[in-house]
């Protein structure tokens, strides 16, 4: 047969649910009559375990699972005669499982490869469900030679060797690979280097969509065997990539699309936003509630939560105290005004005194201090958590990174939610990206942006009457908390000890607080949770 001059090659950048077997086969099979009728596609690719999501985790070790995944493939392969798919999902085989990438085609599966490197660092715990392969996968498709590799495998540079040599001519790379900050950049370095090496061309096909406190961010690419980059999908879309490679001087794939890399402010903003919509939705909430505090965290809270979800699925409430500065509630107002959500105003007084009459005993001969503002906060807490249980709203918490890591936050008040958007996000990093907000329309009153930062449970209370300034901690919490350093090692770069030391302390001595907050959008590599696993009783 003679062999054709251009292969077309479609990548599904799909949003999958992890668990949804029969679902995510529906995707599948929809995007096969697509790419199959629509864009007369010769081969779709789809992301890693496209069939369970990713990260299934002990969702692998069900037994049932299998069962799930044979019958899938099988009306897959029955369905999508006509054009040939790549695709993920685990495999029994050999007394263990593994993470493989199968070629379907003509009814039937024609060739799978096992992932090979197995990563189990950060967020990843392949190695307590996978066994890896040891091969390399090579395909014949329309007379050319591809090799099929998983996510870890193009990281290091044996798996796209071993496929060098044995002949590939183009390199299928299949992806669930979480965003954080710079993620795309670091990608994209990545797998030139691989295609500069073995002077293949490369599809590095990427997962979309949030899963608990991971959001995928596509971006899928191509490049040449020079390294150079010849496509590039949205990022944070489910969408498809089209790659028409020229068969007759390569194969080569011909310039396309490529679509700019967000701005770090931008790229942030959406993995937030995605990240609220997708675990709101599949979850089967009906909408958020949060609290407005007429605070920088709450504002944005609310931005991010109105742009996921819509105004119309979004209520704030207003909870004011002997404390509450009237600014704070016009601008609370005006920003729900401007964004369009229900907002409802319940004063906190009666309970907050009903409480303190409760206490009276027990409060006796003591000045005010935290017990009391700690009440004030779980007053709140309750109010939210029962608006949330009438109305089947998530309730999201506010809180960011700063305030998570040193405990500056109230157990069953205001740390109380399903969800909290700003959970990785650094304080300075909340106003800059309250910024870019309202760069692209004006969402939060500029006085919540310049004024000092403030909790309210006390007259005349400032967030710096109990931490350093936000410039100051923030950084000191990078070295300690993301980059792993010392104290002695912080203060050598001119931090002031006894601030450093402080910080520390409390880093340390809150991981019980944190061991208790609801999950969150992870944008960092070191997100509290998943990333960042430390004992509550140590004596380090």
């Amino acid at each position: 047969m003679e062999r054709p001059l251009r292969l077309r090659i479609l990548v599904a950048q799909l949003n999958l649910l992890v668990g949804d077997v029969d679902g995510n086969r529906e995707q599948v099979i929809a995007a096969a009559n697509a790419a199959r009728n629509g864009w007369k596609a010769d081969l779709l690719v789809f992301p890693e375990l496209t069939l369970t999501g990713y990260p299934a985790e002990d969702l692998l070790l069900r037994p049932e699972l299998t069962e799930r995944i044979q019958a899938a493939l099988m009306r897959i392969a029955a369905e999508t005669r006509g054009i040939a798919l790549i695709l993920g999902y685990p495999k029994e085989a050999l007394g263990g499982l593994f993470n493989v990438a199968g070629l379907v085609n003509d009814g039937r599966i024609i060739a799978e490869y096992a992932k090979q490197l197995l990563p189990n660092y950060s967020v990843f715990d392949e190695k307590r469900y996978f066994q890896p392969g040891t091969g390399p996968g090579i395909l014949a498709f329309k007379g050319i030679r591809i090799a099929l590799t998983v996510c870890e495998d193009i990281w290091e540079e044996g798996p796209t060797r071993q496929a060098g040599a044995a002949g590939a001519q183009l390199l299928i790379n299949l992806n669930a690979s979480p965003y954080h900050l710079d993620k795309a950049s670091e990608r994209e370095a990545l797998v030139r280097l691989r295609a500069q090496e073995h002077e293949i061309p490369i599809i590095y096909a990427n997962l979309v969509g949030g899963q608990d406190e991971l959001v995928f961010d596509g971006g899928s690419f191509v490049v040449d065997a020079a390294g150079k980059l010849t496509h590039r999908a949205p990022y944070f879309e489910a969408t498809s990539l089209i790659v028409d490679m020229d068969l007759e001087y390569g194969p080569r794939p011909l310039p396309g699309a490529v679509v700019p890399v967000p701005e770090r402010e931008e790229a942030v903003y959406r993995a937030l936003v995605l990240g609220v919509r997708d675990y709101a939705c599949k979850n089967g909430f009906d909408g958020a509630v949060l609290g407005l505090s007429g605070g920088i965290d709450s504002a944005l809270t609310l931005a991010v939560a109105t742009d996921a979800l819509g105004p119309e699925r979004v209520e704030v409430v207003l909870m004011p105290s002997r404390y509450t500065a009237d600014m704070s509630l016009d601008d609370a107002l005006e920003q729900a005004r401007i964004l369009g959500v229900k907002a409802s105003v319940i004063s906190i007084e009666p309970a907050f005194e009903a409480f303190l009459s409760m206490m009276a005993d027990k409060l006796a001969g003591r000045g005010k201090g935290v017990t009391e503002e700690n009440i004030q906060a779980r007053c709140r807490g309750i109010i939210l958590m029962a608006i949330s249980n009438e109305q089947g709203r998530m309730l999201l918490t506010t809180g960011n990174k700063s305030e998570m890591a040193v405990g500056y936050a109230t157990l069953y008040g205001d740390m109380a939610g399903g969800f909290a958007p700003l959970k990785d996000v650094f304080k300075t990093l909340v106003y800059r990206l309250a910024r870019y907000r309202n760069r692209r329309s004006r969402v939060i009153p500029e006085r919540v942006l310049t004024r000092p930062p403030s909790a309210e449970l006390r007259p005349d209370q400032t967030d710096q009457d109990s931490l350093p300034d936000y410039d100051l901690l923030d950084e000191i919490l990078k070295g300690y908390i993301e980059d792993d350093r010392s104290v002695v090692a912080i203060v050598a770069d001119g931090y002031p000890e006894a601030e450093v030391r402080r910080v520390v302390r409390l880093v340390d001595r809150n991981e019980y607080k944190r061991r208790q907050a609801p999950p969150g959008v992870r944008i960092t590599c070191r997100a509290f949770g998943r990333d960042r696993r430390y004992p509550i009783t140590s004596g380090f």
